[in-house]
């Protein structure tokens, strides 16, 4: 519509011009009508934009390093055995990825870096006051709430990998088959869940080396469980604001998706 009445403005502007008539009222306000049309335009994609509607796109590699570590987490709390060689590489590989991940938020585009969702109490308090209020900002990452989650996700992800480390020792130690490693950690499964009594009487009764495991043991179970809550809070915030800004926000981590 814009365009067909900018061709008629130009025709009519001519032939004011060819034959001297003067042209005025709706006409000549047609003719200067076509220079407004696209600053409407704009203000209104600007409107769309402070909506709640941001255009944000994510990168090949944050998808990919995302969903790496989702099937790492099911990986190991479905399907591999706590101490079993499987559990430890998937541990390791998830320890690669994290880092991955880490260091593209430093070189990688502009939202994937941590300059765009700061980790910021006070944002996520503004941000929880405008959901309130019914209020949609546009963000060109996560929202500030959603910066919370991220970086509560990824520091108990590290607290989970430096203490299954502890217990199984580097890389290089790791056989396909680890026995020794898988045993003594199935042990220290063991005895946190037959109580604290008897924990307490292995650890009376061991090297300091087996006491440190122990509680390198309570504490990666511990993040772990913490993480699995984590988890569950961030599927319910992304639940939550889809319906708030009704389109599926899940479907931007999916290739070829905003």
């Amino acid at each position: 519509m814009a365009l067909n009445r900018q061709s008629m403005g130009i025709v009519m502007g001519t032939m004011a011009v060819l034959t001297n008539t003067d042209i005025s009222g709706p006409a000549a306000r047609m003719i200067v009508a076509p220079t407004f049309a696209p600053t409407f335009a704009t203000t209104q994609r600007t409107a769309m934009m402070t909506e709640g509607l941001p255009v944000r796109r994510w990168d090949l590699l944050v998808k990919l390093t995302h969903w790496a570590i989702v099937l790492a987490v099911l990986a190991n709390a479905l399907l591999f055995d706590a101490g079993s060689a499987a559990h430890i590489w998937v541990g390791y590989a998830l320890a690669a990825v994290l880092c991955l991940r880490l260091l593209w938020g430093l070189v990688g585009p502009a939202e994937a870096r941590f300059t765009a969702f700061p980790f910021s109490p006070g944002r996520a308090l503004v941000h929880l006051k405008e959901i309130a209020a019914g209020k949609k900002t546009a963000h060109r990452s996560h929202n500030p709430l959603g910066a919370l989650m991220v970086y509560a996700i990824w520091g108990t992800l590290l607290v989970i990998i430096a203490t299954g480390i502890a217990m199984a020792g580097p890389p290089s130690t790791i056989r396909l088959v680890a026995p020794t490693q898988a045993a003594s950690m199935a042990k220290v499964a063991a005895a946190e869940e037959e109580g604290e009594g008897e924990g307490n009487e292995a650890s009376e009764g061991g090297d300091s080396g087996e006491r440190d495991e122990s509680f390198a043991g309570e504490v990666h179970e511990a993040a772990v469980n913490l993480l699995y809550g984590l988890i569950l809070l961030h599927i319910a915030g992304v639940a939550f604001e889809s319906r708030r800004q009704r389109r599926n926000l899940a479907l931007a981590m999916l290739p070829g998706q905003r």
